[in-house]
């Protein structure tokens, strides 16, 4: 499928919380905050004071193997005036997991549907590459219309009464999602092709990668995976951003509450809180405005995308780059749309999951690394592109 890119026209800059949240835009924060040996935060205001802000954890420098050290401490700025375009020093990339480092779907998918068929017993149950393939297409990705068509037509379990055929498709797909996720933390599962390359073409040009395993299902037990199958020199190239990591960002503790603040006014302390609050109600209303409800607010997506968001702006600060000068390689909806809320421009790589759907927020759909897809020099292009004019 041929490579797509799209213009898209967003926010440039880079703000605390929210473009919504106007008395936290007051705050013009510089590249990178400056941490004194006391952990005190000092930042310049948009008067000419200087204020100082303690918070309940520490930064550590992350040191970028083979380069110079980058202070990783937390990156947010209501805007940044001087980055005209974006270089080697001025760039990092984010890469999710699943659709991007690697493809699950592709290779375990059908594995993980006939470990579920073994599971129930049924030895007559196993799909080869052309069944799935014809249940696949015929039943337009619907598993659970795929397992209809399938024992439709081989006759379905013979001790199963026909009112219980609903139950059995449930109980099947549970043990095929079970018997994937136990797939993705195998080493069974392959990096997809020219990740490696990519890292490596990233690290010689002194660009950070990072690889967000915050919020996807045993991210850590991923994140161990995915070490293994780099290596131990590849694996030093990169950053680790899992859930303790976005918890522990300046960020996620200041959407949390959890941040500490002394020098500030009080109130504009308590309005921060109050806003961070104020700013996932918002974003829950929009959903249920979309959905056209208007009683019961499912906070689910929210709560879903808040982690996205905050998992975005962890590998922001720790990479030490501005979030607006960072690119997401996202292989999901779920992650573009955290993409966009974040203001982090966002390059989709289809997978066999999504080789189908369309991502107009992202500034470019590619179908995989190296060659016509996704290479460093083509990234750095398409992030000129969306830099303002002077």
């Amino acid at each position: 499928m041929a490579a797509t890119t799209h213009s898209v026209t967003g926010a440039t800059s880079c703000s605390i919380l929210s473009p919504h949240i106007s008395l936290l835009q007051r705050i013009r924060i510089p590249n990178t905050f400056n941490y004194n040996n006391n952990n005190t935060c000092h930042f310049p205001i948009a008067s000419p004071v200087t204020v100082s802000v303690s918070v309940s954890h520490q930064f550590s420098p992350f040191v970028f193997p083979g380069k110079s050290p980058r202070h990783t401490t937390a990156v947010f700025s209501a805007s940044f005036t001087d980055d005209s375009h974006i270089d080697s020093q001025d760039l990092a990339v984010l890469l999710e997991v699943d659709g991007v480092l690697v493809d699950a779907y592709r290779v375990g998918n059908r594995l993980a549907f006939n470990k579920a068929f073994e599971k129930f017993g049924l030895d007559c149950a196993s799909w080869n590459e052309p069944v799935y393939s014809d249940l696949l297409r015929r039943s337009a990705a619907d598993e659970e219309k795929m397992l209809y068509l399938y024992f439709n037509r081989i006759g379905w379990p013979s001790s199963l009464p026909t009112n219980e055929k609903g139950l059995f498709t449930k109980s099947v797909l549970q043990a095929k999602e079970k018997a994937l996720e136990e797939f993705v933390t195998s080493t069974s599962l392959p990096l997809r092709p020219g990740v490696e390359q990519f890292i490596d073409d990233a690290y010689n040009e002194g660009i950070p990668v990072v690889i967000l395993t915050a919020y996807i299902k045993n991210g850590d037990n991923i994140a161990r995976t995915i070490i293994e199958k780099l290596g131990n020199d590849r694996s030093k190239k990169v950053i680790i951003v899992g859930i303790t990591e976005a918890e522990k960002s300046l960020h996620g503790q200041l959407v949390s509450g959890k941040v500490i603040a002394s020098g500030l006014d009080e109130e504009l302390s308590k309005e921060a809180t109050r806003a961070a609050a104020a700013e996932r109600q918002r974003l829950a209303k929009e959903v249920a405005s979309a959905l056209k409800l208007s009683v019961t607010i499912d906070t689910s997506l929210s709560e879903s995308l808040d982690k996205i968001v905050t998992a975005l702006h962890a590998g922001a600060e720790r990479a030490g780059i501005p979030i607006c000068n960072c690119v997401l390689i996202a292989g999901s909806q779920s992650g573009v749309a955290g993409a966009e809320r974040a203001g982090m421009p966002c390059v989709v790589l289809r997978s066999s999951l999504t080789s189908r759907a369309e991502f107009p927020l992202a500034i470019a759909t590619l179908d995989g690394f190296g060659g016509a897809d996704l290479t460093i020099s083509k990234l750095r292009n398409l992030c000129q592109k969306t830099q303002p004019e002077d």
